[in-house]
């Protein structure tokens, strides 16, 4: 209807005899269910059977709880991986102020991408098969957003440090490994939002089970390892 126009379409049998016709309103009440049900599957909540006032406490708990459960296992991970770095940790303490703006950057960078994935993958605007010119655009996307981040945190670790927060001895070096580690988790996370959709479609599967949940939470672990092995790399012989 969208395509050529039409308000009404005519359903006919396989003899062509009329049995009824389809209206812009019946396919407005469709289109509006499946966007309802894919708005909740990127909150990390099973789609819902009736409104939301409608549904009782225990269905309510049926449909959330169980993405929680599998997000906070995920999260696990974070342990092992701040417990592999605790030496580095121990003698640059600095780094761990840091964490918040690394662990936000990744997330809000991976969800951004698999949010405009989805929405692409459900207008029919890309297919699977369409995953390198995909990538090679994200790359490149990722790489000048994590370029225009990296710089800003370089200069926030110098001003922090000039204005006597978050002192250290190196404050350049510190914020060159910041920068440069934020350029990784960004384009790390936009590749990750936006070719996890493109591989669920390719398995049949519904591409908005990628939430923004999960891949934030995906981006927490990898982008705390990006972060870590970047720090150890750029500050041995100083900090490290």
């Amino acid at each position: 209807m969208g395509r050529y126009d039409r308000s009404a379409l005519p359903v006919v049998d396989s003899t062509g005899v009329l049995l009824g016709i389809v209206t812009h309103d019946d396919v407005a009440d469709v289109a509006e269910q499946e966007a309802t049900e894919d708005i909740q599957k990127l909150g990390g909540v099973e789609a819902l059977d009736e409104p939301y006032m409608d549904t009782g406490l225990r269905l309510m708990l049926r449909k959330r709880a169980p993405s929680l459960v599998v997000l906070f296992a995920v999260q696990v991970v974070t342990v092992g991986v701040l417990h592999h770095f605790q030496e580095a940790l121990a003698r640059a303490a600095i780094l761990a102020a840091f964490i918040p703006m690394i662990i936000a950057c990744g997330g809000n960078s991976g969800t951004q991408a698999a949010s405009l994935l989805i929405r692409a993958i459900a207008l029919r605007e890309i297919t699977p098969a369409d995953w390198a010119r995909v990538a090679r655009r994200e790359l490149l996307l990722g790489l000048c957003m994590g370029s225009v981040l990296g710089v800003m945190a370089v200069g926030m670790v110098v001003g922090l440090n000039a204005l006597g927060y978050a002192r250290s001895e190196h404050p350049i070096d510190v914020g060159f490994a910041v920068g440069t580690a934020i350029v990784g988790i960004v384009i790390w996370g936009v590749t990750i939002g936006s070719l996890l959709p493109l591989l669920l479609r390719r398995l049949g599967l519904d591409p908005a089970t990628i939430s923004s949940p999960l891949v934030a939470t995906l981006m927490d672990v990898s982008g705390l390892l990006i972060y870590f092995t970047v720090a150890s790399v750029i500050l041995r012989g100083t900090l490290l």
